[in-house]
C-alpha cells in the first residue's frame, strides 16, 4: 500500500520552486537526508521514479510532474484551511483575498475597502495580483477567494456576476493629431507607440477586440506598470494607451489627456467579481460584494 502524506507534496512542490534537493530542505526546514529518504521511500512503495538527476537539478518524470500538480492544487488549500483554523482561535473571522485582473481597478477598489475594513475589523484583507496559475486559476486552487477581472470563465463551480459596466477608449495628449475625432479606425495606430499593463496581448482588449479583428496593429508596444506613470508618458506625447473612459476623466483632471473612442460603435466592457459556488454563504465575502454592487460612486 502507497502511503502518499503532505510532507510529499511539500517536498515536491519544494524542489520545484528550489532547483535542488539542497535548497528544498532548506526551504522546509529539513536535513537533506531526512527530505531524500522520505522521497526514496515514496518512490520504492509507488515502484516509479520522481525525477530525473541533472547533476545537482531534478527534473521531475511524468509520475512526478502529475505528482506536482497534485502539490500546487492541495498546498494551497491546506494553508488556507489552517490559517482559516487559526483566526478561529484567535476569534478573527477569517481573510478576504482579493485577486486583481483589472490594473486600473486599483483606484475603484480603495475606494470600497475603507468602509469594508470598518465594518468588518475582524476579518484579514489582502489584495493579490501576481498568481501562480493566472486568476481563474488562483480562484480554483484556493490563493484567492474573490477576483476582480474584465473576463469571466463561466464555470459549474465558480459565480460570477457584474458590478459595473465601462468603455474601453484610446487616450491621447491634448495635442494628438487625433484629439478631435469623433472615434478612430485601427489603421490610424499604425505608426504609434502603446503603452500597456505586464498583460499577454490576448488579455488585451485593444488589440482582442480592435486591432488584431482587423489584422493591423501597433508601431510598438511599451509595458508600464504604474498608472500614473502610463498617463504621464501619454501627456507628454511619448505614446498613447487603452483605459477605461472612467479612469481617462478621472487623470485628465491632473493630466493634460483626451479619450477617443474606438470605433465607431466604441468598446464596451464590465467588471465582473468571481467567487467559489462554496463561499458564496460566507457573511464576511457577501458583505463584500454587496459593497461593490452598491458602491454609489461607481466608473
Amino acid at each position: 500500500m502507497t502511503f502518499l502524506e503532505r510532507i510529499h507534496l511539500e517536498i515536491i512542490r519544494a524542489v520545484d520552486q528550489q532547483g535542488t534537493m539542497t535548497a528544498a530542505a532548506d526551504a522546509l526546514h529539513l536535513t537533506q537526508s531526512a527530505l531524500s529518504h522520505s522521497m526514496r521511500k515514496l518512490e520504492d512503495q509507488i515502484g516509479v521514479k520522481l525525477w530525473h538527476r541533472e547533476g545537482r537539478s531534478l527534473r521531475p518524470t511524468q509520475a512526478g510532474t502529475h505528482l506536482l500538480a497534485t502539490a500546487n492544487r492541495l498546498i494551497p488549500q491546506f494553508v488556507h484551511a489552517e490559517e482559516r483554523l487559526e483566526q478561529f482561535a484567535r476569534g478573527e473571522r477569517g481573510t478576504l483575498r482579493i485577486g486583481m485582473e483589472c490594473h486600473p481597478c486599483y483606484q475603484w477598489l480603495q475606494k470600497i475597502t475603507g468602509p469594508y475594513l470598518r465594518a468588518w475589523p475582524s476579518v484579514d484583507f489582502e489584495v493579490k495580483q501576481e498568481f501562480q496559475f493566472g486568476g481563474i486559476g488562483a480562484l480554483f486552487s484556493h490563493e484567492i477567494d474573490l477576483l476582480v477581472t474584465p473576463d469571466p470563465l463561466r464555470k459549474k463551480s465558480l459565480h460570477f456576476e457584474p458590478v459595473f459596466d465601462y468603455e474601453q477608449v484610446l487616450v491621447v495628449s491634448s495635442d494628438h493629431p487625433l484629439r478631435e475625432k469623433d472615434h478612430v479606425i485601427p489603421r490610424q495606430l499604425g505608426e504609434e507607440v502603446l503603452f500597456t499593463y505586464p498583460v499577454s496581448r490576448d488579455r488585451l482588449d485593444i488589440y482582442t477586440r480592435f486591432l488584431t479583428p482587423a489584422g493591423r496593429t501597433v508601431r510598438k508596444q511599451k509595458v508600464v506598470e504604474s498608472t500614473d506613470m502610463m498617463f504621464q508618458m501619454v501627456a507628454c506625447g511619448r505614446g498613447v494607451a487603452a483605459l477605461p473612459r472612467w479612469l481617462v476623466e478621472e487623470f485628465s483632471e491632473k493630466y493634460p489627456v483626451r479619450a477617443v473612442q474606438l470605433g465607431p460603435n466604441g468598446v464596451q466592457k464590465q467588471i465582473f467579481l468571481g467567487v467559489r459556488r462554496t463561499d458564496l454563504e460566507v457573511d464576511y465575502l457577501n458583505a463584500f460584494m454587496e459593497s461593490a454592487r452598491n458602491y454609489p460612486e461607481h466608473p
